[in-house]
C-alpha cells in the first residue's frame, strides 16, 4: 500500500488533538542525525512520512544526486503508523529532523506543542515566491511560519469516455446545473444509470464520499462558510452543508442514477474506489468522480487523452467559467535546525526538486516554478496548470482540516450510514458529535 497522492486514504488518518499525539507504540526504530554540515564533514538528515514502498523510492531518488553534491546524508523513513509513531518519538525526544505531514491539521498540532522549529529563512523565501498565500496559509501556525509544501493534488474530476459522450451528442457541463441535466439526458437515452461511486476503503470506507461533499461545499456555500466549517464555527447541521448533502444526494442516492455497473446506491459502500476505472474504460459507466489518481486504475492499454478511452472535466461551479477545486498535499516541518536540515528544507522547496520529483510520475505540485511538461501523464499536466492559474480558488480538503475524530471519524461513517439510507438530518446530527469538547 503506498501512502502518497494516490492512496493515503486507504488507512485512517490518527485522531489529533491531546490524546491522539500522546498514543503509544513500538519504538520507532533509528535516532535523528541532524549533524550540522561544517569543516566539509558528511551530514545526516533524518525525514519521517507517511509515503512508503515504489513511491518511498521515488521519494529518495529526488534528492539522490544533490545529497551526494552537497555532502548530506538523508535517511528516510516511511510508516502506515505515522501519526501515532510520530507522537512518540516527539515525547520521547527522539523525533526525525524533518516529517512530511500528510494534513496541515497535524502539523500545526505539533507547532502548537512546540516540537516543531519554525522554517528558515530560505524555506520561507521560496515559499513567498513559489507557492500562492492560500498555500502559505496551511503551513503558518498563529502568525509563524513552519513549513512549505511538498506536493499536492486536485480532487472533483468527473471521469467519461469522450466516445461515448459523442455517441448520445452530449457536451460537458459548465455549470452545477448542466451537470445535473447531462445525468438526466444520458440515463433517458440510455436506459442506464450514468454515474458509478465506490466509497470501500477498508477501515477508510467512506472517504469518497466526503470529497464529494466538500466539493459541493466549496462551489455552492463559497469560501468562507467552507472554511468556518473545515474550522468548526459552522456545523455539520447547518442549512449550506445540508443543501450540500443533498445536492450530492440527488445523484448518488438516486437508484435511476447510480450505481452502474454494480447493483443499486447501497452497492457504492462495497465498491472499491478503484473499481469503478474499468467501468468507465469500456463505456458501461458513463461518468465518476475522483482525484486526479484514478488515472492509475485504469487497464493496461487505455487510452487518457482528450480524445480518447478516457478524459476528464473538473467540476463546475454553479457559475460558468469558475475554477473553484479542493485538493490534498503534504507540509514538510522540522523538529531540529541544524544546517544540514536547513539546507534539506530548502531544497523540497525548491522548483528544482518539484521537477525532479514531478519528471518521475504519479504526483504534482503546486510549485509556481513547475514545469507543467515535466508531468508525463495528461490529467496531471491540467492539474499543474489549474494549480498555477492565479484565478483557481484552492482549498485544501475539509476532513484533513478537521480533528481526525470528526474528518477520519463519524465524516467517514457518515457517509457509510447515509448511503445505506440513513436520513440526512440524522446523519449530520451524527457526524457533528464528533467535534471535540472545548
Amino acid at each position: 500500500m503506498v501512502l502518497s497522492q494516490r492512496s493515503r486514504r486507504l488507512v485512517p488518518l490518527a485522531v489529533l488533538g491531546a490524546a491522539g499525539i500522546a498514543l503509544a507504540g513500538c519504538g520507532a526504530p533509528g535516532a535523528p542525525g541532524g549533524g550540522g554540515g561544517g569543516g566539509g564533514e558528511s551530514s545526516t538528515v533524518t525525514i519521517y512520512g507517511t509515503i512508503v514502498e515504489g513511491e518511498a523510492e521515488l521519494l529518495q531518488e529526488t534528492w539522490a544526486d544533490w545529497s551526494e553534491e552537497n555532502g548530506i546524508e538523508i535517511k528516510y523513513e516511511g510508516s502506515q503508523d505515522f501519526e501515532a509513531q510520530l507522537g512518540t518519538r516527539a515525547q520521547g525526544g527522539n523525533p526525525p529532523d524533518i516529517a512530511i505531514f500528510p494534513q496541515p491539521g497535524l502539523l500545526a498540532d505539533f507547532a502548537s506543542r512546540d516540537f516543531l522549529k519554525p522554517a528558515p529563512e530560505a524555506v520561507a523565501n521560496n515559499a513567498k515566491e513559489y507557492w500562492t498565500e492560500d498555500w502559505v496559509n496551511y503551513g503558518t501556525v498563529d502568525g509563524t511560519f513552519y513549513g512549505a509544501p511538498l506536493m499536492a493534488s486536485v480532487k472533483g474530476w468527473i471521469w467519461y469516455s469522450p466516445a461515448k459522450f459523442a455517441e448520445w451528442g452530449v457536451e460537458v457541463p459548465k455549470t452545477l446545473d448542466e451537470l445535473n441535466a447531462l445525468t438526466a439526458d444520458i440515463q433517458a437515452k440510455t436506459g442506464a444509470a450514468p454515474w458509478c461511486a465506490g466509497f470501500e476503503s477498508g477501515v477508510a470506507t467512506g472517504w469518497p464520499g466526503t470529497d464529494w461533499v466538500e466539493d459541493y461545499v466549496l462551489r455552492q456555500a463559497g469560501t468562507e462558510v467552507y472554511d468556518q466549517w473545515a474550522a468548526g464555527e459552522v456545523p455539520f447541521t447547518d442549512p449550506e452543508i445540508k443543501q450540500a448533502f443533498d445536492s450530492v444526494g440527488e445523484l448518488l442516492l438516486n437508484p435511476a442514477y447510480v450505481n452502474a455497473g454494480f447493483g443499486d446506491v447501497r452497492s457504492i459502500n462495497s465498491t472499491a474506489f478503484g473499481d469503478v476505472a474499468p467501468k468507465v474504460a469500456s463505456g458501461e459507466c458513463a461518468m465518476t468522480h475522483q482525484a486526479s489518481f484514478l488515472s492509475g486504475f485504469f487497464p493496461e492499454g487505455t487510452d487518457v487523452s482528450e480524445d480518447g478511452d478516457v478524459w476528464a472535466f473538473i467540476l463546475p461551479g454553479e457559475t460558468e467559467g469558475e475554477t473553484t477545486v479542493t485538493g490534498g498535499g503534504e507540509i514538510v516541518g522540522a523538529f531540529t535546525d541544524s544546517e544540514a536540515t536547513q539546507k534539506v528544507l530548502e531544497y523540497l522547496s525548491s522548483p528544482e526538486w518539484a521537477n525532479k520529483r514531478v519528471s518521475l510520475g504519479g504526483v504534482t505540485s503546486a510549485n509556481n516554478g513547475l514545469d507543467p511538461e515535466s508531468a508525463k501523464d495528461p490529467i496531471l499536466q491540467e492539474t499543474i496548470k489549474i494549480l498555477q492559474d492565479p484565478e483557481t480558488t484552492f482549498r485544501f480538503d475539509a476532513s484533513d482540516l478537521m480533528p481526525g475524530a470528526v474528518g477520519a471519524g463519524t465524516f467517514w461513517k457518515g457517509m457509510v450510514a447515509w448511503v445505506n439510507g440513513t436520513s440526512t438530518d440524522e446523519v449530520l446530527t451524527q457526524i457533528e458529535t464528533g467535534w471535540p469538547a472545548e
